[in-house]
C-alpha cells in the first residue's frame, strides 16, 4: 500500500511535468513553491516551460524508482534508501533548475 501511494505522488510529478511541456500559455511555470515573487523574466518561455516540465517528469520516474525498496516488507531497514534518496534527489533538482535552466533562459 505505501509504495502505491508513493507511486501516485510520483505519477504527479510526471503528469505536472507533461502539462508544463505542452503548455500554450505564455507565462514561465515557477519552480519554487509559496514564492511571494513574481516569475522569472525569461527569454524564451515555451523553450524554459518544456525545460522544466522535462526536469518535473525525470523527478517523477526517479520518485518512483526510489520508492521500489517499499516492495519488500513492512518493516525493512531499507526504508532508509525511498527516505534519504529524496533528499538528495531534491538537492540535485534543484541544482539541476539554478544552474542549468534559470542560468540559460533568464533574462539578463
Amino acid at each position: 500500500m505505501g509504495f502505491i501511494i508513493w507511486a501516485l505522488a510520483g505519477i504527479l510529478f510526471i503528469v505536472g511535468g507533461i502539462y508544463c511541456i505542452n503548455s500554450k500559455k505564455e507565462v514561465a511555470f515557477g519552480f519554487w513553491s509559496n514564492s511571494k515573487t513574481a516569475p522569472i523574466e525569461v527569454k524564451n518561455v515555451k523553450a524554459y516551460n518544456k525545460a522544466l516540465g522535462k526536469l518535473w517528469c525525470s523527478y517523477g520516474f526517479f520518485f518512483i524508482l526510489l520508492g521500489l525498496p517499499l516492495l519488500v516488507d513492512e518493516n525493512s531497514p531499507l526504508i532508509i534508501i525511498p527516505s534519504i534518496g529524496v533528499i538528495f534527489e531534491l538537492i540535485i533538482a534543484m541544482a539541476i533548475y539554478t544552474i542549468n535552466i534559470e542560468g540559460k533562459y533568464r533574462k539578463k
